[in-house]
């Protein structure tokens, strides 16, 4: 077991893409960074800043360069892509920007599909409990088509619950949401993470969304490579 206080600790992290020319871009280059067990923390930052790729080196879902990322005792950045899935199936949930929701599936499907990438078994009533936690309990059986974008947006939120993770990453989750129901969901996701004693990391350029949030990191300040951009 690991002495660290931290639920995930970001230690000299560094990413980058290469170019069509073959020369590399700098995107991250984190000195520092952790989360504790239970906190709701934001990264706020423009467009474009590598927020995103931030969650995702965070997630598993990219190896970073060079660096290292601890979840508790577990050193992510020397599992493998299959391990990194494995881990992060059983300990993570995404909430991506574009819901990524299969349109052939109800609701309460999609929610249970998310319970595929573990060798647990299926159970509904989680699903149906997720669900009408986000306020969706009537709409169970309802297709994203025949639901509205914040519908989407909290079957997602659902979705990324459902096997317990001890960490939520959600990626500008107000974004293709109107200013009307913003609030409700970001309203939602704290209530949520609370109900379910899941740590959050929201990215967002919404100083509207940031200002709620005790846990604020502006990422120019964070990232090496933004401050000397």
């Amino acid at each position: 077991m690991s002495d660290s206080p931290y639920l995930v600790e970001l230690k000299q992290v560094q990413k980058s893409y290469r170019e069509p020319s073959g020369e590399r871009l700098p995107i991250l280059d984190i000195e520092h960074f952790a989360i504790r067990p239970g906190d709701q923390v934001v990264i706020r930052g423009r467009s474009g800043c590598g927020k995103t790729t931030l969650l995702h080196s965070i997630a598993g879902l990219m190896p970073i360069d060079s660096g290292e990322i601890h979840f508790g005792p577990v050193q992510l950045h020397r599992l493998p892509e299959a391990g990194r899935d494995k881990f992060r199936a059983n300990n993570i949930g995404y909430v991506f920007q574009t819901f990524n929701l299969l349109p052939a599936f109800t609701a309460l499907e999609n929610v249970m599909l998310g319970m595929t990438f573990t060798k647990r078994p299926k159970d509904r009533d989680r699903a149906v409990e997720l669900l009408e936690q986000v306020g969706l309990g009537h709409r169970l059986n309802h297709k994203p088509a025949h639901l509205s974008v914040g519908e989407q947006q909290r079957t997602a939120v659902a979705r990324a619950l459902v096997n317990k993770p001890v960490l939520l990453l959600a990626d500008e989750p107000t974004a293709n949401i109107d200013p009307g129901h913003q609030q409700q969901v970001v309203d939602m996701l704290r209530d949520v993470c609370n109900n379910e004693k899941v740590a959050m990391l929201m990215v967002t350029h919404s100083p509207e969304v940031s200002n709620q949030f005790e846990h604020v990191v502006a990422l120019e300040d964070l990232n090496r490579v933004v401050s000397a951009a």
